[in-house]
């Protein structure tokens, strides 16, 4: 088995979608503007920062499913048709599309590897015709609401290895069953995973990350300036 692990959020797509969600969310009366985008701020520079506190942003970010009343699951699901519609598929670049197809017609199974949450990233998984997804798994109640809390290995940092660990495991394999694994991903969190893959790749990354993609002689690939 060869992989292609693909970060999302400004590896795949050219924004951070958690953080896009959490804005749309607001232009459709959710949440208070003012309050919900200096929050939603603070978290985003958290994460950039390496210093984000996983359990406590999923606890913020599906707050306002949680706020929607009754027939919840049904209101979140026609949102979230409204998102891809407006904000997630104008925003898929045919350089991400060919990378992903590149690896595809390589015979590699492809895997999306994300922080953010199932219920954001299952429909865009779908959209970039990737099968296989790994993201933050949500506890819902009985109507299918997201309670806050994280279900299992948060696919954050270190946990994106233990999850492929996992993901691979539930295919009867493990690491050494690998032929080579390609990991794109933008951001300084996900230095574990990189460094866990023979080809790791720093997508449009951070100016922490490409120091040290530099520095190791990784290959770095801006796939948006096109």
């Amino acid at each position: 088995m060869n992989l292609a692990l693909f970060d999302l959020d400004h590896t795949l797509l050219p924004l951070d979608s958690d953080h896009s969600w959490g804005q749309f969310t607001v232009k459709l009366g959710w949440r208070d503007g003012e309050q919900f985008a200096k929050a939603n701020d603070d978290f985003y520079q958290q994460y950039k920062a390496g210093t984000l506190d996983i359990n406590a942003y999923i606890r913020f970010g599906t707050q306002s499913l949680r706020d929607l009343g009754d027939d919840a699951s049904s209101k979140a699901a026609a949102a979230h048709e409204q998102f891809m519609a407006q904000v997630i598929l104008p925003a898929i670049r045919p350089s991400a599309q060919a990378l992903v197809e590149r690896h595809r017609s390589a015979g590699d199974e492809i895997v999306l590897v994300t922080a953010t949450n199932a219920f954001i990233t299952a429909p865009i998984a779908k959209a970039l015709g990737i099968e296989h997804l790994i993201a933050v798994d949500l506890v819902l109640d009985a109507q299918g609401v997201p309670t806050g809390d994280i279900l299992g290995t948060p696919s954050f940092r270190e946990g994106k290895v233990a999850r492929v660990e996992q993901w691979l495991a539930e295919r009867g394999v493990g690491w050494a069953d690998v032929g080579h694994s390609y990991f794109y991903s933008d951001s300084i969190n996900d230095l574990p995973l990189l460094e866990r893959a023979s080809h790791p790749v720093a997508t449009n990354p951070d100016d922490r990350l490409r120091a040290i993609a530099t520095e190791r002689g990784w290959s770095v690939l801006d796939l948006f300036n096109d």
